[in-house]
Order: C-alpha cells, then sequence, then structure tokens
C-alpha cells in the first residue's frame, strides 16, 4: 500500500476532506493580500474567506495524489499543486462575486452571509471580482517553482484561462442570462451547463493532474472523469434549488423557478434529473478505472458527494 493509500485508510473519508479543507484554508489565508489600498483586501479576503466546501481544490488535489508519481502524502509546499488549487478557488470566488451583483442573478446571501456587493458596495464588490481573477493567474505564475518549469507554469495558466473564459464559464454564464423565459433542448441545456458549471471543473482535475506531470493516457482519463463530473454537479445543483434548504445551502433557493430559467428538472422532472446525474457519476467512475484504484479512492468519493449531496 502507498503512503497516500495507508495515509486515506487511517484517516477515513472524513478525516481526509477536513484535513485538505483545512490546509487549504491556511494557504488561502496566508496568501491573500492584506495590504490592498482602500479596503480592497478586506472585501476580496471576505469573498473568498470562511466560507465554501473548497470542491475546486480539494478535486486538485485528489488528482494530484491519483497521478503522482511519487507517494507522498501531502504535496511539498514548493509544488505547484498549491497554487493551482488556490488560483482554481479564487476563479471561482470571483464568479461568484460577479454572479451575485444585481446586474446578474441579484442576490443577497452566498456561503450563509451577505453577498459581497451587500457588504461592501457594488463598486467595491466589482473590482474585488476583478482583483481575484488576476491573482489567481499571478499565482500560477509566480516563483520559485514558475521559473522552475515554465512549460508547465503556461500550461496551468491556459487551462485556467480556457475553462474560465468565453467559450467556459463566462460564455455559459451568458448563455444562461440570455436563456431567462426559454425553453432549452436537452442538448443546448447541456452545452450551457458543461460551459457554466463544468469547465471548472474540468480544469480543476485536469491542472492537479498537469501538476503531478501525468501521462497523457492518463490525463485521457482524468478528463473522462471531470467531463462526467461537472455536468453532474450542475445538474444537483438544479434539483437543490427545487428540493434544497436555504439555512443549509447557504444561498437563496427557488431562484431558478422564480427567474424562469431552463434547468434539468424543468426539462426532465425531478427524478429524470436524478436519474441523469446518477448516470454521469457511474461514467466518473468508469473513468477512474484507468488509474490505480487505492490513490484514485480521492476522486471517487467526492464523485459520489457531489451527486449524494443534500446541500
Amino acid at each position: 500500500m502507498t503512503a497516500l493509500a495507508s495515509a486515506a485508510a487511517e484517516l477515513g473519508w472524513e478525516g481526509w476532506v477536513a484535513r485538505r479543507q483545512a490546509q487549504m484554508e491556511r494557504w488561502l489565508a496566508e496568501q491573500l493580500p492584506a495590504d490592498a489600498p482602500a479596503g480592497l483586501a478586506d472585501a476580496m479576503r471576505y469573498a473568498v474567506l470562511d466560507g465554501g466546501k473548497r470542491l475546486r481544490p480539494l478535486l486538485v488535489l485528489a488528482a494530484w495524489e491519483a497521478t503522482a508519481a511519487h507517494h507522498d502524502v501531502d504535496p511539498p509546499a514548493t509544488e505547484p499543486v498549491w497554487a493551482a488549487a488556490g488560483a482554481v478557488e479564487l476563479i471561482h470566488a470571483y464568479s461568484l462575486v460577479h454572479d451575485d451583483l444585481p446586474c446578474m442573478d441579484n442576490d443577497v446571501l452566498r456561503r450563509g452571509k451577505p453577498t459581497v456587493h451587500v457588504q461592501y458596495g457594488q463598486a467595491q464588490a466589482l473590482l474585488a471580482g476583478d482583483a481575484l481573477q488576476a491573482l489567481a493567474f499571478e499565482w500560477l505564475a509566480a516563483p520559485p517553482w514558475a521559473d522552475r518549469d515554465p512549460a508547465l507554469a503556461v500550461a496551468l495558466v491556459r487551462e485556467l484561462a480556457e475553462a474560465a473564459g468565453a467559450h467556459g464559464m463566462a460564455g455559459g454564464q451568458a448563455i444562461d442570462l440570455a436563456c431567462v423565459g426559454r425553453r432549452l433542448d436537452r442538448a443546448a441545456l447541456e452545452d450551457m451547463h458543461r460551459r457554466k458549471t463544468g469547465a471548472l471543473l474540468l480544469a480543476s482535475v485536469r491542472m492537479g493532474a498537469l501538476a503531478a506531470r501525468a501521462p497523457a493516457a492518463v490525463l485521457a482519463a482524468i478528463s473522462a472523469y471531470g467531463r462526467a463530473l461537472g455536468l453532474a454537479f450542475q445538474i444537483v445543483d438544479d434539483v437543490l434549488d427545487v428540493t434544497g434548504d436555504t439555512a443549509a445551502l447557504g444561498k437563496t433557493v427557488g431562484k431558478d423557478a422564480a427567474a424562469d430559467k431552463p434547468t434539468y428538472v424543468s426539462l426532465l422532472g425531478l427524478e429524470g434529473a436524478r436519474a441523469c446525474a446518477d448516470a454521469l457519476l457511474q461514467q466518473a467512475l468508469a473513468a477512474l478505472q484507468a488509474l490505480s484504484a487505492p490513490r484514485a479512492q480521492g476522486l471517487a468519493q467526492l464523485a459520489r458527494w457531489v451527486v449524494q449531496r443534500q446541500h
């Protein structure tokens, strides 16, 4: 048994998650700026810290564990996987700040607390999101590791930029806003979800594997897993918007229906949406069969959690 598998067995699934979440929280707290002018640092730190499940960093770290050639229990502090995990979380946080603005989804609750524009004003929220997006790429290009392996730094920057941009998350959000009050067929709805949410989840596992210098065949298996998981996540979000509880979710439920947005629930019904998510879970788990079973347990458990979660 490898050191990673042994540690996972000793900690258990919940222990592994708690440990990685705590590590990521400390890393983010240390790396986020505390001295940006005119209160900007406060808004940035408010947007990122003390909330959220850190799913995307967990996926980066789990993919690194599943594909790294060495068997360290923890990636060394000098390894690029920490910057990759942090950068993905910054892109996710910036997207939430902007999505919550009145010109977008106009939401007042996120991660169980007032949204950034409610707490700091719309202009500061807009700037905080802008600054978090820029900082994500700064982290990916930072010395010393980026100087040692500039090709990897470029690959990680490209991966995250493509996932966040016009063909990924931002493009998906544009489709979402343009389709309010319209009915999409299944292919169009899937395309929107794969861009809006799935692209960043796929990038998370690919960046973990890239940081581990995984070979092409392993990267292909990781990518198949990430594509299935990314779509499943958004389908479950659609379900929870109907069945969930605002207090448990930490965000307002029922907003999709109120805004007349196309969702998998509106297209397939609750049971049809749940069945679709379950089928995607099986696709994700099947993709992991190409990897070492003990070392892929983190990814397998994360996939099960995504589909079976209640909040």
